[in-house]
C-alpha cells in the first residue's frame, strides 16, 4: 500500500549521514526520539501507559520514582479484563488518546498483553489475562481506540516476559508449540486487527536469544508471517548487542546510551560487518512512525473523565460469592472495616503508576450518600501487624451491625513491577481479623483491593465476596455502587483463582533459577491445567454473579459441518430471568474430540457480553472459522485444526457450561508423515495410504504378525497394543524379514506418500 509519506522518506533517506542515521535509532532522553532539525525531522514524544498517563515534564525515570503530571488513574488491565467488554476498551482507549492529544504525547505505551502463567508475577495487574484469545481482542479493541485519536500505541512486552525475577537477562525457555499457542496469540491478534504503531520488545531472552536481537521473533514471525510493518522500540534498557539488534528488526532503542551504541552501529557500517541496507530499512520504518502521526487538537475535561473511571470500574468488578447480603439496603445498619475503606489500594507501582486527579474511598462516598455506615480501621492498608486494641474494636463494631464489610487487599509492598510476590496470601492481619468477624457476625462482606489472585481461606464462611482489583481512582465510588445496588456487578474473572499456590500448572518452575525459567506446563496454563485436570479452584476462570439470573437456551449452529476456511455461525438465546437489568457475559469454549494431540479439556473461542432488561431475551452470535479449531503443529510448522467432531459449549464460566453441541470440521491441510526403521506399525496403518500399500505387500510376503482372529479381537488388547507400537524395525525379530526387505518396503510406503502428495 502506498503512502503519502513514501517519497519524502525516499529523500530523507538520500539526504542523511550515517552518523544521522544511527542517531535515529535510539533515544535523545527518556522520552524522546532524537530529531533532525536540518532536515526538519521532528522527535517523537512516548509516555508510559496504559491505564493513565504518566507523563512527567520534568526530570524523567522509568520506574515512577519522580513525579508526573496529574492525570486520571483509570483502573488498571487486571480490572479491565474482567469487564469482558470489548466495546469498553475502545471507549477507553479513545479517552486516552484525546488525552495524549492534550498533553502532546505522540505515542502511548500500552497495552501489556503478557500472559498470567503465575499469580506471582509482579506485574500482573497490568496484564489482562491467563487467556491470550480474550487478551487478544481486548488488546485490539483499545488499540483501535487510542489510534483513532492520532496517538501510536506499543504493545508490550513482546514477548513470553511473564515473571520480574532477572526479567532483563533470564531465559525463558519453551516449545515452539507453547511460544505459539499461548504466548504469542494476544499480540498476533492486536497487531493483524489493529496495527499498533509499535512493538515493544521484552527484556528477557526466549530459548536463549534476547528479544531485541532475536530474528525469528522480530522478524520471520512478526514482520514476515503476521505482515507487521509499524516500529520495534526496546524495553526501556533492553538492548543487548545494537548491531545484532538492527539485524533482527528492532528499530528504536530507549532510552538511548548517550552515543555508545549509535557508534557501535556508525563503526558496523563502515567495517562491513552491518549492512547500510538492514540500516535503512530501520531508519525507513522510524520515519514512517515520525512522519505519519495525525496531529489533534485535545481538550480535557478531567472531572468528566474521573466519572469515566468510575463507569469502566462498575462494568469491571467481580461478584464471586453473594448468600443474598448483597445488594446492601437502605436502613440496616452496616459496619465498614479496613483502611482500605478510606485508603483504597486502586494502582500498582513502577513504570505505570499514576498521579492522580481525584481518588475517593468507598466511605468518603457512603458519607456523601449519608449511608448508615460505622467505620474501624481495624489493620493498617500498608503493612501486615495485627493490632489487638484496633482489632478488638472493629470485632465489637462488627458485631452491632446488621452487616460487617471489611475491605482487604494486599498492601503497595506486596505487589510492584521489578519484583514478584513471594506467595499468594493477603496480609496475616486481614485473614485473622476476617476469622474472627465471622465468629460474631454471619453477615460478612469481603471487598478485595488487589492486583492479582490471593488465596482466601475464609471463603466458605463470609456471605459474599466482591473483587474490585486495583480499580483506578474512581474505586471508591464504584464500590458503593455495587454494594448498595445503584450498580448490578457484570464482570467475570479473567483468570482462574486457585485455592492455593502450590496447585499452579508453573509451582515448580517460578523464577527459582537465576538464568532459565523452563516453561514445562507447556500449553496447560490457568483454566486449561485446573479444567483439564478436573481440579478444585476456589473460583474459575469467567465466573462472576450477578444481581439478576440468566438462562441460554435454542443452542444453534448455521451449519453442522465445515471445511478448510469455512466459517461458522453459534446462536444462542440468553434471558434475563430475574427481576432487575443486568449483563451477562456469554462464553464459548471449543472442545477438540479428535484426539488427535494432547490438548486442554476446553478453550475459550469467542465471548460477548449483552444488557438485558427483566424478563428480555435477546439473541448472541458469535463466529467460529479454522483457528478457533486449530492448535499450533510443529512439524507442520503452522496451525492445524484435525479432521473430526469439535464441540461448542456455550456457558457461564469455564466450569459452568450450561448448553452443548457439536460441529464436523474437516481439513484440507495433511500433517507431513515420512516412514523410517522407527516407525510404528501403528502409525503405517493409521495412514490411508501407507496403510493400503503395507497391506498389500504384507500379502504377497505371505507373511502375518498374528492370527487374523488375534488382530481383530478387540478383547485382545495386549496383541493390538503390541502390535501397534512395534517399530518397523523389529520386522528381523518377531517377522524375520531381513532389513534390506523391510527398507524395501520403508521406500516403497514413502514414494506412495509422495506420489499422494503431488496428486
Amino acid at each position: 500500500m502506498t503512502n503519502k509519506n513514501d517519497a519524502r522518506i525516499q529523500e530523507l533517506l538520500q539526504k542523511l549521514t550515517l552518523e544521522e542515521k544511527a542517531g535515529l535509532c535510539s533515544g535523545s532522553d527518556f522520552w524522546h526520539t532524537k530529531a533532525v532539525e536540518r532536515l526538519n525531522i521532528p522527535a517523537v514524544f512516548m509516555s508510559d501507559g496504559p491505564h493513565g498517563l504518566r507523563t512527567q515534564k520534568g526530570e524523567a525515570d522509568h520506574l515512577g520514582l519522580n513525579e508526573s503530571i496529574k492525570a486520571v488513574c483509570f483502573p488498571a488491565a487486571c480490572a479491565t479484563a474482567a469487564s469482558f467488554d470489548t466495546e469498553m476498551a475502545n471507549e477507553l482507549g479513545t479517552i486516552l488518546g484525546n488525552e495524549c492529544n492534550a498533553e502532546g504525547v505522540d505515542v502511548l505505551l500500552g497495552p501489556a498483553v503478557n500472559m498470567k502463567r503465575s499469580p506471582l508475577c509482579g506485574r500482573n495487574f497490568e496484564y489482562y489475562s491467563e487467556d491470550p484469545y480474550l487478551a487478544g481482542k481486548l488488546a485490539s479493541s483499545y488499540i483501535q481506540g487510542v489510534q483513532s485519536k492520532g496517538v501510536g500505541t506499543s504493545i508490550k512486552h513482546f514477548a513470553a516476559n511473564n515473571q520480574e525475577y532477572r526479567r532483563m537477562s533470564n531465559s525463558s525457555n519453551l516449545s515452539e508449540r507453547t511460544l505459539h499457542e499461548i504466548y504469542l496469540p494476544a499480540f498476533e491478534t492486536a497487531i493483524k486487527e489493529a496495527a499498533p504503531k509499535t512493538v515493544m520488545c521484552s527484556y528477557n531472552q526466549i530459548n536463549g536469544v534476547f528479544s531485541a536481537d532475536n530474528k525469528n521473533l522480530l522478524t520471520e514471525i512478526l514482520r514476515d508471517a503476521w505482515g507487521y510493518d509499524g516500529c520495534v522500540v526496546t524495553d526501556w534498557g533492553a538492548i543487548n548487542d545494537r548491531v545484532q539488534g538492527i539485524k533482527a528488526g528492532t528499530d528504536i532503542e530507549m532510552p538511548g546510551s548517550g552515543g555508545i551504541n549509535d557508534a557501535e552501529i556508525i563503526a558496523a557500517v563502515k567495517d562491513g560487518s552491518l549492512d547500510e541496507a538492514d540500516l535503512n530499512k530501520v531508519v525507513e520504518r522510524i520515519l514512517h512512525l515520525i512522519l505519519d502521526k495525525e496531529q489533534m487538537n485535545g481538550t480535557v475535561d478531567w472531572d468528566e473523565d474521573h466519572k469515566k473511571a468510575v463507569e469502566i470500574e462498575k462494568e469491571s468488578a467481580v461478584l464471586l460469592e453473594n448468600n443474598g447480603v448483597l445488594p446492601l439496603k437502605e436502613g440496616q445498619k452496616i459496619a465498614y472495616i479496613g483502611e482500605f475503606a478510606e485508603k483504597p489500594r486502586y494502582q500498582g507501582g513502577g513504570s505505570s503508576h499514576i498521579n492522580s486527579w481525584n481518588v475517593t474511598s468507598a466511605m468518603e462516598t457512603a458519607n456523601e450518600k449519608n449511608r448508615q455506615t460505622t467505620y474501624e480501621k481495624g489493620f493498617s492498608a500498608d503493612k501486615d501487624l495485627y493490632e489487638e486494641d484496633a482489632a478488638k474494636t472493629a470485632i465489637e463494631c462488627a458485631k452491632n451491625a446488621d452487616v460487617a464489610v471489611v475491605f482487604a487487599g494486599l498492601p503497595d509492598a506486596f505487589e510492584s513491577e521489578g519484583y514478584d510476590r513471594e506467595h499468594m496470601q493477603l496480609p496475616k492481619c486481614q485473614n485473622k481479623l476476617i476469622e474472627e468477624i465471622c465468629k460474631v457476625q454471619k453477615n460478612v462482606v469481603v471487598v478485595l483491593h488487589n492486583g492479582s489472585p490471593v488465596e482466601c481461606p475464609w471463603a466458605d464462611k463470609v456471605s459474599a465476596v466482591l473483587e474490585m482489583y486495583l480499580g483506578g481512582e474512581g474505586v471508591g465510588e464504584a464500590t458503593d455502587a455495587l454494594l448498595w445496588g445503584e450498580a448490578n456487578p457484570c464482570g467475570r474473572l479473567a483468570e482462574t483463582f486457585p485455592l492455593r499456590l502450590e496447585d499452579t500448572p508453573c509451582y515448580l518452575n517460578f523464577a527459582n533459577d537465576k538464568f532459565n525459567v523452563d516453561y514445562t506446563e507447556g500449553v496447560f496454563i490457568g483454566y486449561r491445567y485446573y479444567d483439564t485436570k478436573k481440579m478444585a479452584v476456589q473460583w474459575p476462570f469467567g465466573h462472576g454473579l450477578s444481581y439478576t439470573s440468566f438462562k441460554y437456551s435454542n443452542l444453534r449452529l448455521e451449519k453442522e459441518t465445515m471445511k478448510g476456511q469455512d466459517t461458522v455461525v453459534v446462536s444462542v438465546d440468553v434471558t434475563n430471568i430475574g427481576s432487575r437489568a443486568g449483563k451477562e457475559v456469554v462464553q464459548l469454549y471449543v472442545k477438540d474430540q479428535t484426539n488427535t494431540a494432547i490438548r486442554p479439556e476446553k478453550e475459550l473461542k469467542g465471548f460477548c457480553k449483552v444488557a438485558l432488561e427483566a424478563g428480555e431475551t435477546k439473541t448472541v452470535s458469535m463466529k467460529l472459522d479454522e483457528r478457533s479449531f486449530s492448535y499450533y503443529n510443529e512439524s507442520l510448522k503452522d496451525w492445524y485444526a484435525a479432521t473430526g467432531t469439535y464441540k461448542i459449549c456455550i456457558g457461564h464460566s469455564s466450569r459452568e457450561i450450561a448448553l452443548e453441541t457439536s460441529v464436523e470440521y474437516i481439513t484440507e491441510k495433511e500433517l507431513p508423515f515420512t516412514v523410517d526403521m522407527n516407525t510404528c506399525l501403528g502409525d503405517v496403518l493409521a495412514h490411508p495410504v501407507t496403510a493400503a500399500v503395507f497391506q498389500e505387500m504384507m500379502k504377497h510376503a505371505g507373511s502375518h504378525l498374528a492370527s487374523e482372529e488375534q488382530v481383530n479381537n478387540k478383547d485382545d488388547l495386549m496383541m493390538q497394543s503390541m502390535m501397534n507400537s512395534m517399530p518397523l524395525r523389529n520386522f528381523k525379530t518377531f517377522v524375520q524379514i531381513p532389513t534390506a526387505a523391510i527398507q524395501g518396503m520403508i521406500d516403497h510406503m514413502n514414494a506412495a506418500l509422495d506420489a499422494a502428495k503431488n496428486q
